[in-house]
């Protein structure tokens, strides 16, 4: 990973088009974001149309990373979350160079930005060895990191656990949706913790989404026994990953 100078990076999501310039050498933002509510229908077209509006308010001209609620497969977007199906199989890197005059775009999945960005600049920083980073919120996000290096497009909220989706157990619109405890949410997501790190042995969980801002209400209720921390980069771990793909060529 680069730890000179600046890149842009765009993060798109449920409700909102979201960019910046980052500073590669601290993860920090140069400037505050710009946000752009995510068009209904959140077609291809119309998020190109927006991605553009953003670029050009930024009065950036260089390559642009990009994010998509999508598993992201040499440029193809697979799946559609929280945007329009019709998402699955278009080409997005076309889509958005073209949408940007042509110039290099890199874009990859929101989650594995966010584990980018949580590895090199927040939460698991000094930890020298497998990262695991899982977003808490519609459903459950993923990303794998392995001594700074992404396992891309992981969907470990799609594991069943005792016949059940790990998100349709353990999100925390999960938790919204039955009104329940922190207590009794926390049961829920230890059984998802409890089965991945059987399967996988990491470092350490980095917990993402909004509830993770209240990480002392639920993360010490956890009954696993590999450590958990909250995110630090929260709302802008997305950007400031971006930034760090299109920065190193990366490419899922």
């Amino acid at each position: 990973m680069s730890t000179r100078g600046q890149a842009f990076g765009i993060d798109i999501g449920g409700s909102g088009v979201k960019g910046a310039l980052v500073d590669l050498a601290t993860g920090d933002l140069v400037h505050d974001r710009i946000k752009i509510a995510t068009p209904h229908p959140a077609t291809p077209n119309a998020i190109a149309e927006t991605v553009s509006e953003l670029v050009t308010k930024a009065d950036w001209k260089g390559p642009v990373g990009i994010t998509l609620p999508s598993v992201m497969v040499n440029g193809i977007a697979r799946t559609a979350a929280n945007i329009d199906k019709s998402w699955v199989d278009t080409d997005a890197h076309q889509l958005f160079s073209l949408a940007l005059g042509g110039r290099e775009v890199v874009v990859l999945n929101d989650a594995d930005a966010a584990g980018m960005a949580e590895d090199q600049y927040g939460a698991a920083k000094n930890i020298d060895g497998l990262v695991m980073l899982l977003t808490f919120g519609t459903g459950i996000g993923s990303a794998l990191m392995y001594r700074g290096t992404l396992m891309p497009n992981t969907e470990f909220g799609h594991i069943d656990i005792d016949g059940k989706e790990a998100e349709h157990r353990a999100a925390s619109s999960v938790k919204e949706r039955k009104n329940l405890s922190y207590k009794q949410w926390a049961e829920q997501v230890t059984k998802v913790l409890v089965t991945l790190e059987n399967l996988l042995w990491p470092d350490v969980f980095v917990a993402g989404g909004g509830i993770s801002r209240d990480a002392e209400h639920w993360i010490p209720l956890l009954g696993n026994r590999t450590p958990v921390v909250a995110a630090h980069l929260r709302n802008t771990a997305g950007i400031v990953g971006a930034a760090m793909a299109v920065d190193a060529g990366i490419a899922p």
